[in-house]
């Protein structure tokens, strides 16, 4: 393991006419983070439907056309991690899996290889409306700098998931978000400040932020950018490690040291990682006497 620099960017909605124009809009920010230093990059879930928007905004129309467009998304986002010579996570994408869509989250590696992430925990639009099903179980990815893990949104707010990740090795979660709400972006920025505590680790959240009535999916966004990391020695008193400024574009970026983390570990204040319960013990009723 070692240091990385990483960016997290808060993505501004902006309904583009095509994959190209989508596309372009991501060669233009990763250009930027590159120049900034940053070797891995994290965007927001769902930040690939802006090319999906319908002349007259629908929910499922613009699902299908994402599902249709998600190839040619992939193939983008590869050429320009290759390009840049740059980690890149550049979003989730909607992919079909025969007779069942799953939210997918794809991490490229600077020679353009990819590996998967899917989301588990589906929020009631993604269930209810979209019937969008839970894909594979938490995975770990081992990259240059060590093994990471990847928490889409709402799965953030599921302390096992994480833990899953971290036990295998992760030491930096990544979380891509999409929220349409204040209630629910504090949410998904509660979770990743709560599984960067438990679990003595970095987390990086990249929400969709801004108003676009032309986009049934993304039409209204809220959030920003923020990496997190544990509340102890070593480390900020409320573990904010940077954020960036309320449903504003723009990037975030820090360098995190796996080497923190395992000082902090062996010699914080509090062991969380250490101390977590293998399996919590089942709740029994108490007795009065």
């Amino acid at each position: 393991m070692r240091p990385v620099r990483l960016g997290a960017l808060a993505w501004q909605v902006q309904p583009q006419p095509d994959v190209a124009g989508w596309a372009e809009r991501l060669d233009r920010e990763v250009a930027f983070a590159a120049s900034q230093g940053a070797e891995l990059l994290v965007l927001p879930e769902y930040a690939t439907l802006e090319s999906a928007a319908q002349a007259t905004p629908d929910l499922i129309g613009e699902l299908h056309t994402a599902c249709a467009h998600t190839p040619h998304v992939l193939a983008a986002a590869r050429d320009i991690a290759r390009t840049h010579r740059i980690w890149l996570l550049p979003g989730t994408l909607p992919c079909r899996d025969g007779a069942k869509i799953h939210n997918r989250a794809p991490l490229i590696a600077p020679d353009g290889s990819v590996a998967f992430q899917d989301k588990h925990c589906m929020t009631r639009f993604e269930s209810e409306l979209w019937r969008i099903d839970p894909g594979q179980p938490p995975a770990v990815f081992d990259t240059a700098f060590g093994r990471i893990g990847i928490s889409i949104c709402y799965d953030l707010e599921f302390p096992a998931l994480t833990r899953a990740q971290t036990e295998a090795g992760a030491w930096l979660i990544l979380a891509p978000s999409c929220t349409d709400t204040l209630a629910g972006f504090n949410r998904v920025r509660i979770a990743a400040r709560a599984r960067a505590m438990e679990n003595q680790c970095f987390v990086a959240l990249a929400p969709t932020v801004g108003h676009a009535p032309e986009c049934a999916t993304l039409d209204e966004n809220h959030g920003h950018a923020g990496i997190y990391g544990p509340v102890d020695r070593g480390f900020a008193d409320d573990g904010i490690v940077a954020e960036g400024e309320m449903d504003r574009h723009g990037w975030v970026f820090a360098d995190l040291d796996p080497a923190r983390l395992a000082a902090v570990r062996a010699d914080g204040a509090v062991r969380n990682h250490r101390d977590h319960p293998a399996l919590p013990p089942a709740a029994q009723p108490a007795s009065f006497s």
